[in-house]
């Protein structure tokens, strides 16, 4: 029997995609917010496609605000997206 591949909504561009295609970024219990590239840190989670106009359309539209119940201060936003384009830099 195969097993079945997780789906996640990317809080960007709104399209279910495997959860290992994503990327986690959190709210941690002590309420800082940062990605999470294992998937496996405690804390509340939103998904974003690994791409720069998922993580601008989820800033537009607030969605990681909304999925992780907390405010994003703009200087969160500013090393969120120094930190996604480090990584797409690696791919």
């Amino acid at each position: 029997m195969q097993k079945k591949t997780p789906l996640r909504q990317c809080v960007g561009c709104r399209n279910m995609i495997p959860k290992k295609e994503l990327i986690r970024v959190i709210k941690t219990p002590e309420d800082t917010i940062e990605l999470d590239c294992t998937g496996k840190k405690n804390g509340r989670g939103a998904y974003l496609c690994m791409k720069q106009e998922c993580f601008d359309a989820a800033v537009k539209q607030k969605g990681i605000e909304r999925s992780l119940k907390i405010k994003v201060p703009d200087e969160v936003y500013e090393q969120l997206k120094e930190e996604l384009n480090q990584l797409e830099t690696k791919k």
